[in-house]
């Protein structure tokens, strides 16, 4: 079971689509602290300087499905991060 999760589905214009990815690539390009908004609020999240990212893209019955996933691990309350 997650600790949190948010799912928000809904129609956008390309241009307000755009205008959500660039939101997005701005705070991943700022790192550190990044507040994202999420419809009726916003989610402040840290970003690590290296994350996991995985694109996907599903052509089925006529329609394309593209996603664009990332992903870090969260930091551990006590835990020393790994030096190399």
């Amino acid at each position: 079971m997650s600790d949190l999760e948010f799912e928000q589905k809904r129609t956008l214009s390309r241009v307000e689509a755009a205008d959500q990815l660039e939101a997005v690539a701005a705070a991943l390009r700022r790192g550190g602290q990044a507040e994202l908004d999420i419809g009726p609020g916003r989610l402040t999240v840290r970003i690590p300087d290296e994350l996991h990212t995985e694109l996907e893209v599903e052509l089925e019955d006529g329609e394309i499905d593209l996603e664009i996933e990332m992903s870090w691990r969260t930091p551990q309350p006590g835990r020393v991060a790994d030096e190399d």
